[in-house]
């Protein structure tokens, strides 16, 4: 049924309990298992001068973050069937939302899966949902995992 799932992660608890199902879900299809970590945009105000040793400490601090995140999901796939085939995969400088849909499609996924944190009320409101915006533009399938 599935061939290649694509699972967002941010290394979040939420992310962890979608990297569950998404890991079961290729190993009861055989499928292939492609985790992207996306790293927001650097926050730069556009104040003052710029600082370079900002950025790079960002992005260090980010691409660290991702490899936790993706060595979690390494972890969760040894312990179930070392036979997943998984693939790491970072976008950098574009919004979670935009870089999940865009790499599913460059990935020739057929499933995204991605966590939420179960926000509701003023809270989902004012911090929205990147699960929720996900599916809302996805044309694939998309699995949100509570």
């Amino acid at each position: 049924m599935f061939k290649n799932i694509l699972l967002g992660t941010d290394g979040s608890p939420a992310s962890e309990h979608a990297a569950t199902m998404a890991v079961s879900l290729a190993r009861t299809y055989g499928a292939k298992l492609t985790v992207l970590y996306v790293v927001d945009p650097y926050p730069y105000l556009g104040v003052g001068e710029t600082n370079p040793m900002g950025f790079q400490a960002y992005m260090a601090t980010a691409h660290q973050h991702a490899a936790q995140a993706h060595a979690k999901v390494n972890a969760l796939c040894m312990a179930a069937d070392p036979k997943i085939q998984v693939e790491a995969r970072l976008a950098e400088d574009v919004t979670a939302t935009h870089g999940i849909i865009d790499m599913a499609k460059q990935e020739g996924a057929d499933l995204i899966v991605v966590g939420s944190h179960g926000r509701t009320g003023v809270a989902r409101l004012m911090l929205g949902s990147v699960a929720s915006q996900v599916v809302a533009h996805s044309t694939l399938p998309v699995l949100v995992v509570r």
